[in-house]
């Protein structure tokens, strides 16, 4: 298995390392190491920059994207991961761009119906425009070690995350917690094929908390939870415009590349269009499109699932 050597960063100290796609490590892949010497607790960060795009971390209770998830393990088991962990591949975790760390998050695999809960922990993906980076173990529950990507949905657990955050010290930065959550719906589970560690058994209860003082501190359940497989599609979103005349413009650049079209789309008070080259068959066809349509100067350029 190929490995990108970890690269030394001079702006905020980062170091830069690989993830896992398909059954190979994509050697463009990079991720930040805040200083192995930092201690793990709260940390939302300051903006920081990976070539030459800027990255801004933010507290978003509200976060719900879908996009392509990537995994990466082998290589990286015992370094330090961006919060200050020591990251464990066989570990409920994965990495993200702007989450604050830790965050508790839902992650479906939009391709076969698999959701998991998974603890943000690390900064990454950037490369391909990937929306979040999966432990080996979240990979394999999920289903997509094999392949390496999916397309998924990424859902912030709010009240979850907020009890995380004010146990790992936020304090102001994040809201209190209310004094009960409800309970979790029944799940089944599916052992996969070729994994070394069981799932647990089915359970109708609460996702498993450890204790922390007093408070109950909210931990990714380790059950994989089945949900109906709907139809979802992959684009490329070039831009959004106010002005219609600037999107057929760009959409007629584009022409080119693929099949470009202008989607209204009315968000409260506005109305944008956006400018959208697909459906793409697959991912790999996605970065390619992907890195023509930013080679074309249109660096906001991005995947989206829908």
């Amino acid at each position: 298995m190929k490995r990108l050597a970890r690269l030394a960063m001079i702006l905020l100290g980062l170091t830069v390392s690989a993830c896992a796609e398909a059954t190979f490590v994509v050697d463009q892949s990079k991720r930040i190491d805040q200083g192995v010497q930092v201690q793990p607790g709260y940390k939302v960060g300051n903006p920081y920059q990976i070539d030459g795009v800027w990255y801004y971390p933010a507290v978003n209770y509200d976060y719900d994207e879908t996009g392509i998830a990537s995994w990466y393990g082998p290589g990286f088991a015992g370094h330090a991961t961006a919060s200050g962990e020591t990251y464990d591949q066989n570990g409920l975790s994965a990495a993200h761009k702007t989450l604050p760390m830790p965050t508790l998050v839902r992650v479906t695999n939009l391709e076969n119906g698999r959701q998991i809960q998974l603890r943000i922990n690390d900064r990454g993906p950037f490369v391909n425009n990937r929306i979040i980076d999966l432990s080996l173990r979240a990979a394999q529950l999920l289903g997509m070690d094999q392949q390496g990507t999916a397309k998924v949905r990424v859902q912030v657990m709010a009240e979850e995350s907020r009890a995380l955050a004010v146990a790992a010290g936020a304090g102001q930065e994040a809201e209190a917690p209310k004094p009960t959550a409800a309970p979790a719906p029944k799940v089944t589970t599916e052992a996969l094929p070729g994994s070394t560690r069981p799932i647990a058994p089915s359970t109708s209860g609460p996702a498993k908390t450890i204790v922390l003082g007093k408070a109950p501190v909210p931990q990714p359940s380790p059950v994989v939870v089945q949900q109906p497989v709907r139809p979802s599609n992959m684009f490329i979103q070039a831009g959004a415009f106010l002005q219609i005349g600037n999107a057929d413009r760009l959409r007629a650049r584009l022409s080119g590349v693929g099949v470009a079209r202008v989607v209204p789309v009315q968000l409260g008070a506005q109305r944008f269009y956006r400018v959208r080259l697909g459906p793409i068959a697959t991912v790999a066809q996605a970065d390619a499109m992907l890195s023509r349509v930013i080679g074309m100067g249109n660096k906001d350029a991005r995947v989206v699932v829908e």
